[in-house]
Parts: C-alpha cells; sequence; structure tokens
C-alpha cells in the first residue's frame, strides 16, 4: 500500500481505556494532542500533553480493496532487541507484534526468477521517541507507539515530543532480501559505519569471566600473530570480569586479577592488537556509586538514567575508560536494565505496567537514546561502540557494531545454531546501513567438533559482518590455527557480501551467495538437533 494517513487512531491515556480521536492533521482529547504532518515520503507522528499522563497511540490502516493482498504471503518483522532463534517468515498471525519494522512478500528467495515477487514494507526510521510495534492481517496494518515512561504513563508537562516517522514501500521483481535492504536505507540514512572492518578476539566463551591480566595478554598475542601482515588490526576486547565485582559497578578500577587497567591497554597496543573493553554501565547492585535517590524505585540495584546525575556518571565512566587507553566500548545490557525484561520474554509491549523512572516527563525511548548518545559523545570519534542487548532500532546512527543475536556457547553447538545463525541470517540486511552487524563469537574450547565450529567461522568471516573469535590457546591445533588464520585475515579486509536464499523457510538458513557463488553451510551433527540449550553462564 501507499503511505497515506491512517483510516483510524485510538490515543490510550490508562493501560486498557482508549479514546478514538478523528483522524486529521491536529487532534485533541482534554490536554493531549496528536499531530500528523506528510514530509514527503513519511507521515511524521508527534505528541503534547499537560498533565494527562500518555500511554499508548495505535495507528490503523485499513486496506482498499485494491490494496488486500490475495496473492500467499509470509511476513517477517524485527524484534525488541537481539534476535534468541525466534527470527522468521510466518505465515499472517494477526496478533502476531512485529517491532520497528515488518516485509509481506510473496515467493521465495530460494528462487532466482523474480517474475511477479512483491514485498511490502512497513516501519519506522530509526531512534524513535516510541517503541513501536506493527501487526498484519488480511484487512490492514497497525502501529502501536508505546509513549509510556517504564511502564507507566509519561507526563510530558506541556513538551511536545516528535514520536516517529513512518516509512512504506513497494518493490517488484527482486528478492525479499533486496527488499528489505532497500527499505532499512530508507529507515536509517545515517547509520555509523565504521571506516575499516572491526574483528578480533573476545576470550568470554572459553574464560566465562575467569579471566586475567595475563590471560588477555596472551589472547592478544594470538590474534595478533593469527593476523599479521595485515594494515587493518584486530581488537581484543576484555569481557565481564576485570572490575570488582562480576557482571557489576563500578567502573573505576579491576579487581586483583587486573591490577592496572591503563597499563592493560597499553601493553594489548604492543601485542599488535587494539584495546578493548565490557561495561555494564547502570549495574550498582553493590551500591558504591551513588545515592539510593538516583535508582530505578521499582529496581534499586540499577541507576537511573533518566536523572542527570546518572548520565553524568556515565560520562565520566566513558572518559575514564578512554583515557585508560581503550579504543573500543562494549556496552551490554541496557535493554533489561532500562525496560526490566529481555527482549525474548516480551510478546507485546517490552516493559511490563506499573512502574516508572523517576523523572517521568520522558518516554523509555527518549530515555535510551539519551543514554546512548551521552555513550557516543563521551567516547569520542576515534573509538568504536558495540552494542548488546540494546533495542535495535534506539542503537541504529548510535553504535558501530551491533550484536544482533544471543550469545553462541563454548560447549554446545546447538546455541550457536539457535541463536548466531538466524541473528546472521535474518539480520544481514542491516548490515553495514544501520550498523555492522556481530552475529556474536566463533569459539573453540575443545568441547564442540571442529567440524561443525569450522562452519561458523568460515560463515561469519565470508559475512562481511564482525569476526571475533574466542579460543582457548591451550587448545588450539595446527588445525585451528589455519582455519582461524584464514577467516580472520578474510575477515579484515571486508570486502565480502553475503546473501541469505533459504532465510525465508529456514530459521537457521544454510544456503547463502557469497560474492555472487552459492554456498552451503552444515550446521547439524550426524544425529541432527537437540532440542536442550544451556540456561546459564556456566554451561557456556
Amino acid at each position: 500500500m501507499k503511505l497515506r494517513y491512517p483510516d483510524k487512531i485510538k490515543l490510550f491515556c490508562a493501560i486498557d481505556r482508549g479514546t478514538e480521536l478523528n483522524v486529521s492533521d491536529t487532534m485533541s482529547h482534554g490536554d493531549v494532542a496528536v499531530f500528523l504532518k506528510a514530509e514527503h515520503d513519511r507521515i511524521s507522528v508527534s505528541l503534547r500533553a499537560d498533565t494527562t499522563p500518555v500511554f499508548h497511540l495505535r495507528l490503523r490502516w485499513n486496506f482498499t480493496e485494491a490494496e488486500k493482498r490475495f496473492d500467499a504471503v509470509h511476513v517477517m518483522g524485527d524484534t525488541w532487541e537481539r534476535t534468541y532463534g525466534e527470527l522468521e517468515w510466518r505465515s499472517i498471525v494477526p496478533q502476531r507484534f512485529m517491532p520497528w519494522y515488518m516485509l509481506v512478500s510473496n515467493g521465495s528467495d530460494s528462487s532466482f526468477d523474480y517474475t511477479d515477487r512483491f514485498t511490502e514494507t512497513f516501519g519506522v526510521e530509526v531512534r524513535p521517541n516510541a517503541v513501536c510495534a506493527w501487526q498484519y492481517d488480511p484487512r490492514g496494518v497497525t502501529l502501536w507507539l508505546d509513549c509510556r515512561c517504564g511502564g507507566d504513563g509519561v507526563i510530558l508537562g506541556g513538551r511536545e515530543t516528535h514520536l516517529c516517522r513512518v516509512a512504506m514501500g513497494e518493490y517488484r521483481e527482486m528478492s525479499a532480501f533486496s527488499a528489505g535492504r532497500l527499505f532499512c536505507r530508507e529507515m536509517c540514512r545515517d547509520g555509523l559505519i565504521p571506516e575499516h572492518m572491526i574483528y578480533g578476539s573476545n576470550n568470554w566463551y572459553y574464560a566465562v569471566g575467569n579471566s586475567s591480566y595475563e590471560q588477555i595478554l596472551r589472547d592478544a598475542r594470538l590474534v595478533a600473530s593469527l593476523t599479521e601482515g595485515c594494515e587493518n588490526r584486530p581488537y581484543m576486547v576484555i569481557d565481564d570480569g576485570w572490575q570488582r565485582y562480576p557482571c557489576d559497578g563500578p567502573w573505576d578500577c579491576g579487581n586483583e586479577r587486573f591490577p592496572d587497567m591503563a597499563r592493560l591497554a597499553c601493553e594489548i597496543k604492543d601485542c599488535g592488537a587494539i584495546p578493548g573493553i565490557w561495561v555494564r554501565y547502570l549495574n550498582d547492585s553493590h551500591h558504591e556509586t551513588l545515592g539510593e535517590e538516583f535508582r530505578i524505585p521499582s529496581r534499586p540495584k540499577l541507576l537511573d538514567p533518566s536523572l542527570s546525575e546518572v548520565i553524568e556518571q556515565v560520562k565520566a565512566d566513558t572518559r575514564r575508560i578512554v583515557d585508560w587507553g581503550y579504543k573500543l566500548i562494549k556496552h551490554d545490557f541496557t535493554c533489561v536494565d532500562i525496560f526490566g525484561s529481555y527482549g525474548s520474554t516480551r510478546d507485546t509491549h517490552l516493559a511490563e505496567n506499573g512502574w516508572s523512572f523517576r523523572d517521568r516527563s520522558r518516554t523509555s525511548a527518549e530515555i535510551t537514546l539519551d543514554l546512548y548518545r551521552t555513550i557516543r559523545e563521551a567516547a569520542g570519534e576515534d573509538v568504536i561502540i558495540i552494542g548488546c542487548n540494546t533495542p535495535s532500532h534506539l542503537s541504529a546512527g548510535l553504535v558501530h557494531l551491533y550484536r544482533t543475536g544471543n550469545d553462541t556457547s563454548g560447549r554446545y553447538f546447538e546455541r550457536t545454531r539457535i541463536c548466531g545463525v538466524n541473528a546472521l541470517s535474518h539480520r544481514m540486511m542491516q548490515n553495514g546501513i544501520f550498523y555492522i552487524c556481530d552475529a556474536d563469537c566463533a569459539s573453540h574450547t575443545g568441547r564442540i567438533d571442529w567440524t561443525q565450529n569450522r562452519q561458523w567461522l568460515r560463515a561469519v568471516s565470508e559475512s562481511g559482518t564482525a569476526l571475533f573469535i574466542s579460543a582457548d590457546p591451550d587448545k588450539m591445533g595446527e588445525e585451528q590455527l589455519r582455519d582461524m588464520r584464514e577467516a580472520l585475515v578474510r575477515n579484515s579486509r571486508g570486502e565480502d557480501t553475503m546473501i541469505p536464499i533459504d532465510w525465508m523457510e529456514n530459521t537457521a538458513a544454510e544456503r547463502y551467495l557469497v560474492n555472487g557463488e552459492l554456498r552451503e553451510y552444515n550446521w547439524y551433527a550426524p544425529d541432527g538437533t537437540r532440542r536442550f540449550i544451556p540456561p546459564t553462564y556456566p554451561e557456556y
């Protein structure tokens, strides 16, 4: 369908009570006003209110007879943050919520005959000030704009906020993947794309937080030796475990295993790698950073990002890390810390009802964006930012790399297939447009048959997305050294393109075009799949 004003708009000033508005450029109910504006190929949606709390807006487009699809179609949407293996093309499921955007396409990309192929796209531009999700049914499409502050209504206090810009597209005689790529460019025209490929090492999947200064240097020497001669040097990312408390702040020093973080950054550089580091900015369960009045009331272990004092703390932590000499910051857990939920646990709205941040004058999306902009600006232009467990549409343009999938595994390849492969194939259309995609590490711990891990290593290396290895130096034989050297050197160039072929039929796509040539991967052991997924970090 062509982009036009919605046929119906409903304003929710309570969780379950909505008011129908008469659709026009300006609509009002009490002290709440909603504004629509046609801007070239976009519909802009804005909101103003005084003291009335606003929860949601629901926009509905009913198909005309000419807009209804009578051919067989399948539908795919995005997910709130990382994929946990759930991205897939499905038949029409009217109650299904699809965060940020959705594609509706006939035919199959497994056929290279694109005659009569037709893909429709529905989405919002990146970095909206509302949390957005779509629904598709045979009679029309629905867009939900979650304007809440946490899980309660936002109180704007007379302020006007621009919620989103709606975009729609129609693409004919091309694959659904090509249509998705073109639409991603419509949703994001200012992605933060680094000038060189970002790749390297992260020892999480064999050390699992039990790391040390010496071990990081050993890993740095390994990845540097595997990429000897590459002008584009690899990154050595220190993951969780360097700070005082596991997965927790404060972020002002190392621990007994990491006595000098600045010296470690210098020594990583001397090894021939670029130092990077992991951080979880908002978690402070030991209450050593700021007082109780600076915490989310319903979750006092977490700093409240709606407050300027917390934003200043994040800014100071970021500058300190940069001053230590780290040229890559991987910030983690902000989706669960801000919204209170992992994306995989929320089918409809991302945050549960009944709580708010201390400052209720801004939406959760606005608060999140302010945090991400602070990190980006405090880090400076020459520091790479990776977002992990961050809402994807709120990250685009503010992170260079984005962890598109939940963690892979150094112990069970089943988890790598479920999370990693799904992220690689079904988020790849965002790569190089929103950010550089990072489907997570290719590991070697000696616990998985190398023939399986080698498939994943090779796929990521030639995908044009970021490759990080997680390899135990004590387990590396000549075969692993050779394969990882070849993969890292190839990935460092950033010259490859990969297109999934069977992604409309398979959540773990195994057929791809790599630089125009058909490539097939085997993600399965001889005895097939196992349902068991390791539930806790020690099982990684």
